[in-house]
């Protein structure tokens, strides 16, 4: 099966591994028990614009962090494609109007990828899997 990564589950597993759930800590610790991990382009994004608003810091070069970030076991960037930009805008509703979650939630559903999140929003959305 295939994970994808909300932005705060990355970021998380990054820098304070401890605020993940047990479950997903189990299982981002066990690269044998997944068969990927997918981090949306717009992660990226969203981890520079925290920056950016002083909502998170970091004590080295952000394109470091962002770097080394990316090399967890099994991880592959998926890009925003047309299909998932168009997507994200015609997901079906209800759903929240956070652009970076519908991207998320769609690239999700273009990758038929469990998203490993905390967000009660993203939770509740009948239209996709998650796990936390």
């Amino acid at each position: 099966m295939n994970y994808l990564l909300d932005t705060h589950t990355w970021i998380w597993w990054n820098m304070h591994p401890e605020k993940l759930s047990s479950k997903v800590q189990a299982l981002l610790s066990t690269p044998e028990h997944y068969e990927g991990i997918l981090l949306s382009a717009i992660s990226p994004w969203e981890f520079s614009k925290l920056l950016e608003k002083e909502k998170i810091g970091i004590s080295c070069n952000p394109e470091e962090w962002i770097s080394e970030a990316l090399t967890m076991p099994k991880l592959r960037l998926v890009p925003l494609t047309p299909t998932i930009a168009y997507r994200s805008t015609s997901l079906p509703q209800p759903f929240h109007n956070d652009p970076g979650d519908q991207i998320i939630v769609a690239t999700a559903r273009e990758e038929n990828a469990t998203i490993l999140t905390k967000d009660k929003f993203i939770q509740q959305y009948k239209h996709v899997r998650t796990f936390w």
